[in-house]
């Protein structure tokens, strides 16, 4: 799997772009004691914070700073590591890392076996991909450090660092051996057909195989817990004008985002805003009312709610209590509903609310959630149920963060399982047929933590990572 650039020495700025009072260079290859000594003036001893200055070609210092040097495996990236802290200014930091590339080149001149491999600014999210190249964490673990970093909420954070520590990891290792153990059962059976002894029968292969498919269904669970904490939803608000989408959006933000007004149309675009309930970040989008118009500006409004709808995980379609009895006020709703039908995937949840139940005497419906904007009233039974919609299940605490890309796997787990099934029951002929969906089940289970897994893979992963990391 390892390409002929990961034999390169690298470098990079490990700390983000603009001033601060701490920045970090980073660089991972091999041999770097003789790269310390040019850069420090001084042998360092491995693992040990040294404050020194950093030097120069003509032996000058650019800055003075902390100096610490990992050598292999001991390292983050299972190479020698060296991390040059110095201050944080944009100039500074270049002219180390511009050093560092310098010296490292006039060193290699210097080796009596001189490599193929060069000096070079690393990639972005290279060095996680050497550490993971070099055995040193797993590909759900080099995931969940961009997660860590991407964390939009104390909850995200928290399940990232769990799953950065092997959380996550662990569970599908336990599948893969439960599943390995299956794989050699069966092709036991394959191996001695003439044998008396049915193998699969005496082990329980088939309460083996329904104990997996359970534990599958757990792991699962919990991966769709993590792709909601690092993706959130997204939820858009719809309905006619003045029905109170922006007032819905400002309640639900607890802040007064949206402009709002008497007057029909006021939002001629999309307004977004980023809430938490229970740790789940979701997207929440104001739109323009839904109507007929004649105005240019609100009819590309128009458009863009709807684009925003088409997209949406789940729509809010709010209605306005004191408006509910009016004719064409309930012909433009019906309308608006069988677009939504017509556009919406089945998956996508639409949510009826019945808005201004503080200005009605008896706000009774029973086609929807009933809330007033306005006071606040509803707006908790408004949050439970988009966790509802969402799959969300209050267990936080136990939750690892995890991306689309696991949780389609583990979807393919549990389809190849399912046929495994339906072969191991009928026996006969079709052990070869089982022992193959076991197969596929396994390899789809590898792609997760990237011990069956292709460069192109390797490539999109880690090239979303940032650079230095």
């Amino acid at each position: 799997m390892s390409l002929p650039r990961h034999l390169d020495s690298i470098a990079a700025i490990a700390t983000a772009p603009g001033r601060g009072a701490v920045g970090i260079v980073r660089v991972s290859g091999k041999n770097l004691e003789a790269l310390a000594q040019a850069m420090c003036g001084r042998r360092l001893a491995p693992r040990e914070a040294t404050y020194t200055a950093f030097l120069d070609h003509a032996g000058q210092a650019i800055d003075h700073g902390l100096a610490i040097y990992f050598k292999a495996p001991h390292s983050f990236t299972g190479e020698d590591v060296l991390e040059l802290q110095a201050h944080g200014g944009p100039v500074v930091l270049q002219l180390l890392l511009a050093r560092v590339i310098e010296a490292g080149a006039e060193l290699q001149k210097l080796d009596p076996q001189p490599r193929l491999a060069g000096w070079r600014v690393a990639l972005p999210g290279e060095f996680s991909e050497r550490a993971f190249l070099n055995d040193k964490i797993d590909l759900a673990q080099a995931e969940a450090i961009a997660d860590l970093i991407d964390a939009s909420t104390e909850a995200a954070a928290r399940s990232a660092s769990r799953s950065l520590s092997g959380a996550f990891s662990k569970e599908i290792h336990a599948l893969r051996d439960a599943l390995l153990q299956l794989r050699l059962l069966v092709e036991a059976t394959l191996d001695f057909p003439e044998e008396e002894i049915d193998f699969l029968r005496k082990a329980d292969a088939q309460g083996q195989l329904l104990k997996l498919q359970q534990i599958l269904q757990a792991v699962a669970q919990s991966a769709h817990q993590g792709v909601l904490l690092r993706e959130g939803i997204k939820v858009v608000i719809a309905g006619q004008p003045n029905a109170g989408k922006s007032s819905l959006l400002n309640a639900l933000a607890g802040a007064e985002l949206a402009i709002v007004t008497p007057i029909a149309g006021t939002t001629r675009d999309k307004v977004q805003q980023t809430i938490q309930i229970e740790g789940v970040p979701v997207h929440v989008i104001d739109t323009a009312g839904l109507r007929d118009s004649d105005d240019e500006v609100e009819k590309i409004g128009i458009a863009h709610a709807w684009d925003a709808i088409e997209t949406a995980d789940a729509v809010l379609f709010l209605h306005d209590l004191t408006r509910q009895h009016a004719d064409d006020y309930k012909a433009n709703d019906a309308v608006i509903a069988a677009s939504l039908a017509q556009k919406l995937a089945p998956r996508v949840a639409v949510i009826d609310i019945w808005n201004k139940a503080d200005a009605v005497v008896s706000p009774l419906r029973d086609d929807g959630l009933i809330l007033s904007a306005k006071t606040g009233a509803g707006i908790d039974s408004l949050r439970r149920k988009l966790l509802e919609i969402a799959g969300w299940q209050a267990a936080p605490e136990g939750t690892y963060i995890a991306r689309q890309r696991h949780v389609q796997a583990l979807r393919r787990v549990a389809d190849h399982l399912m046929e495994a099934s339906a072969h191991l029951a009928a026996h006969a002929g079709a052990l070869d047929l089982l022992a193959e969906e076991l197969r596929l089940a396994q390899n789809a289970l590898s792609e997760i933590t990237g011990e069956f897994t292709s460069d192109d893979l390797l490539g999109a992963i880690f090239s979303n990572f940032c650079i230095g990391k």
